[in-house]
């Protein structure tokens, strides 16, 4: 008999201090741990990681990350600020291009629009938002909402399995060149993952 896990989500409120990206990678590694969707750990933390140190950088005050799963095959990973500004890398229409090789920043929502399944952005400035802000959110299926993507050559489980990033990459030729060289030239000021 299949059961249906029912909804859930964290969030854990941060400071505004270097330290609270790292903790809420550690954070997001211990929910995926605990609800057995360790195969997401790679793309979730990276499009976390990204949606973090934009917000450290570039938002006052304190910001948060919220972790849901309103679908069986669908994880969410949302950071709010206060700021409600929405970053060019998420605003309607098309982006500007990836930064110059050279550039030392602007690469991260770059990175998580090319690996998110899905991603968006709310800006909470209507009558009744408690904080304002808005809300920049990342989607990654899980393995099992959509087939197992491989590795060339891969299984669909172990060795082969690649995450939804890598597995994209792998087969789009220039597309997938401009996103290992975004990946190549990431820079984490906020500390190490």
């Amino acid at each position: 008999m299949a059961t249906v896990s029912p909804p859930w989500s964290y969030t854990l409120q941060l400071p505004h201090d270097p330290r609270s990206p790292g903790i809420a990678r550690a954070t997001l590694r211990a929910v995926l741990a605990a609800r057995g969707l360790t195969e997401l750990v790679p793309t979730a933390e990276l499009l976390a990681s990204e949606l973090l140190t934009n917000a450290h950088l570039h938002a006052p005050g304190p910001y948060a990350l919220r972790v849901l799963s309103a679908e069986p095959d669908r994880l969410r990973v949302a950071v709010w600020d206060a700021d409600p500004a929405v970053p060019s890398g998420f605003r309607e229409g098309p982006s500007a291009g990836p930064p110059a090789h050279d550039d030392e920043h602007g690469r991260g929502l770059h990175l998580v629009r090319a690996c998110a399944d899905a991603w968006g952005v709310s800006v909470l400035r209507e009558l009744g938002a408690s904080r304002g802000g808005k809300l920049l959110w990342a989607e990654c299926r899980h393995a099992g909402g959509r087939g197992a993507e491989t590795a060339p050559g891969g299984s669909g489980a172990g060795r082969g399995s690649v995450g939804p990033c890598r597995a994209r990459v792998a087969g789009r030729g220039r597309r997938s060149q401009v996103i290992l060289g975004l990946v190549r030239g990431l820079s984490h000021p906020l500390g190490a993952r």
